[in-house]
């Protein structure tokens, strides 16, 4: 396979011509066009992309729920071999097998002065546009733009993890599993010997139940309305499973830790009814973590005296509050130490053109992830 390069203008800016999925507009199915990527400049990196998951993100993109600046080139959790980087480039190199990132911290804000990089308030990206044929610039997802066979990134978001990990299960790590597995070990955190309840069993939901068996919960309860995906969560590590749809969730949750609820309980649906039952179900001043991301417009109203009489804490977790050239290395150890199923998320692999299939497979709730393979 190649990706040429060709010289345009009268510069020397050299510009490969790439396949990318480029999402036109508000609900269009998406499309494989030509994309122009241009060479790294300072600060940059320019990526052979060899494998990217299907995320949910991507879909909100098409659908325009992230925001309006259509045309985006979709694709964010990814993992290739860095071909080239700005001159003043150091911490990676050609030849690098990395996982991409979209939060690369910029060691200098208030968050990152304080030792909290993972709350960096001033993450970049590539300076330089991905352009289509015709010079329309655009919009890469999470800055990113993975669904293509070269990307161009702030090197900042290249993450080195060991060349021998299979990139489809290893670019996993670039947004669902490590939001998931983050929002328990990173975020909660669940401790040992914690019960643990996490509602919502697609990806971000299964990587926190692996999370939390990880950190030592001795009781993980996964809740879906889905009796297959209650199944995944027991392969993922779920000692028991509840269906949401069998009666009152918070109740039952309840009577399956002592009458008294889950110590944690992680949301990662990301809805207004299953935040709730995730603060009425915990213990007294136990955690609520939410990981699912809510659209605009839902709203949450919650007496305050509630609030303040249940204790204990309530958190979201940005990116499974994850410092990525900490986090990503660590779970490909794991994974080839057959301590955490990485591989057992991809759900099947496909190419470019089948991206619009596969967002329906998964709005269906057929697949964990279908990864796009390059």
């Amino acid at each position: 396979m190649r990706w040429p390069a060709v010289e345009r203008g009268a510069g020397d800016v050299v510009v490969h011509e790439v396949r990318g999925v480029v999402a036109r507009g508000k609900g269009a199915p998406v499309a494989v066009e030509t994309v122009l990527v241009p060479d790294p400049g300072p600060g940059e990196a320019l990526v052979r992309v060899q494998a990217c998951g299907v995320c949910h993100t991507d879909l909100h993109y098409r659908e325009g729920g992230i925001n309006d600046e259509f045309p985006f080139l979709l694709g964010h959790e990814a993992a290739g071999v860095v071909e080239a980087v700005g001159d003043d480039v150091t911490d990676v190199a050609p030849g690098d097998v990395v996982v991409l990132n979209w939060r690369a911290v910029c060691g200098r804000c208030r968050a990152c002065r304080r030792g909290r990089p993972w709350y960096c308030f001033d993450t970049h990206n590539a300076t330089q546009e991905m352009t289509l044929q015709d010079g329309t610039t655009l919009s890469p997802a999470l800055g990113i733009g993975a669904f293509a066979e070269k990307t161009l990134v702030a090197a900042g978001q290249c993450t080195k993890v060991d060349p021998a990990a299979d990139p489809a299960a290893a670019g996993l790590l670039g947004c669902g599993v490590m939001a998931g597995w983050g929002a328990a070990v990173n975020t909660a955190p669940v401790l040992k010997g914690d019960t643990v309840a996490v509602l919502g069993c697609g990806g971000v939901g299964d990587a926190a139940v692996a999370g939390a068996l990880y950190a030592g919960a001795r009781q993980v309860i996964a809740v879906d309305l889905d009796d297959r995906k209650l199944e995944w969560a027991r392969g993922f590590g779920a000692t028991h499973t509840l269906n949401a749809g069998s009666g009152d969730v918070v109740a039952q949750l309840r009577a399956m830790t002592g009458g008294f609820g889950p110590d944690v309980v992680i949301d990662a649906v990301g809805r207004p009814e299953t935040f709730r039952q995730a603060f009425d179900a915990r213990d007294l001043a136990g955690t609520v973590v939410l990981v699912g991301v809510p659209n605009p417009e839902m709203t949450l109203e919650i007496p305050l005296l509630e609030v303040f009489g249940h204790g204990g804490a309530v958190k979201s977790s940005w990116y499974g509050d994850c410092l990525p050239e900490r986090d990503f290395p660590l779970l490909v150890d794991l994974w080839q130490q057959g301590r955490f199923p990485l591989d057992a998320f991809v759900s099947e692999r496909i190419g470019l053109d089948d991206v619009e299939e596969a967002f329906s497979r998964m709005e269906r709730g057929e697949v964990l992830r279908s990864v796009v393979v390059l």
